[in-house]
């Protein structure tokens, strides 16, 4: 893996979707060494149903709080969406009082999207949620990000795209996420940004998407790995990155579906821009958020130390 990464050395990546709460800072060290510069959290559920409107207050806390300080530790930038994510729309009387708080956390430090959102079932609550949280984005002036599901994919993509253009929304201003061979031709000629999701054995695989950047060029793609409690690879955006140079994809392309896709996508935000990656960010794992630190028991911290590929 170390020589397979080191053909990409030196170049910046932004994973524009990935669940780091999660993960580990293992996985925070292995990110930052493999040249990931940042990464975008989208809300989502956790696993099993949240039976409180003050589980989800917490956990979007954290997504602006404890876990970008943790990001900034290791020398990566964190930037997160908020939203009701689609399969737990299905829980209308909790999902009413979560959109009571979401505005509440719209509008803080990082936040550059509303999302994931869209469908999972495609049921009739799924709809309500989504169109509601499309009107929040209007009223915030926010980037979409929309979840596709994984069952009848086509279908609920066509119709999470209606929607959007049905509540008059620029499609400039949606990421359509998680593509496939199947939607990605709609997307891309509605004028919609599309998203793929490197995930093992459900959603995209590394070679199948070097033939899709091949075939379809890099214009508003982007890669992302999805990274989350199951079966997947923090690396995936990287791993893809240097497989698609060793297919003789320019650095140019690359540079676009790793970096600057996602970054100009989510720049009406105001909370992102490129310039926020000219400079490195500084490191001292000495410091602290409201107490706590990455570090446990005489851990040393890693203080400004070079980004190098773990050997």
């Amino acid at each position: 893996m170390s020589s397979f990464l080191e053909s990409i050395r030196g170049m910046k990546f932004f994973d524009m979707h990935v669940h780091m709460i999660s993960r580990t800072t293992d996985d925070y060290q292995a990110m930052a060494d493999a040249g990931i510069v940042a990464v975008l959290e989208p809300a989502f559920w956790l696993g099993q149903p949240r039976t409180g409107v003050d589980s989800f207050r917490d956990y979007y806390a954290s997504l602006v709080g404890w876990e970008r300080f943790r990001a900034s530790q290791f020398g990566i930038r964190h930037y997160c969406t908020m939203g009701l994510n689609s399969k737990e729309a299905n829980q209308e009387a909790l999902a009413e009082q979560v959109m009571e708080i979401l505005p509440l956390f719209i509008y803080k430090e990082g936040v550059v999207g509303i999302g994931e959102i869209g469908f999972d079932d495609q049921t009739p609550a799924e709809e309500k949620y989504y169109r509601a949280q499309l009107e929040l984005a209007k009223e915030a002036n926010l980037p979409v990000q929309v979840h596709t599901p994984h069952r009848d994919k086509k279908r609920g993509t066509t119709r999470s795209m209606d929607i959007a253009i049905e509540h008059g929304i620029d499609p400039g201003m949606v990421i359509i996420d998680h593509n496939n061979e199947e939607t990605v031709r709609e997307v891309l000629d509605r004028g919609f940004w599309a998203g793929f999701t490197i995930y093992p054995f459900t959603k995209m695989g590394n070679e199948r998407m070097v033939e899709i950047v091949r075939q379809y060029g890099p214009d508003r793609i982007m890669i992302n790995s999805a990274a989350d409690w199951g079966i997947s690879d923090p690396l995936a955006v990287p791993k893809t990155a240097a497989l698609m140079k060793q297919n003789g994809i320019s650095d140019e392309a690359i540079r676009l579906v790793t970096l600057e896709n996602a970054v100009t996508a989510f720049a009406p935000s105001g909370q992102i821009s490129l310039s926020d990656f000219d400079q490195p960010l500084t490191i001292d794992q000495s410091q602290r958020f409201n107490g706590s630190s990455v570090l446990r028991g005489g851990q040393a911290p890693r203080i400004d130390k070079d980004s190098t590929i773990i050997k």
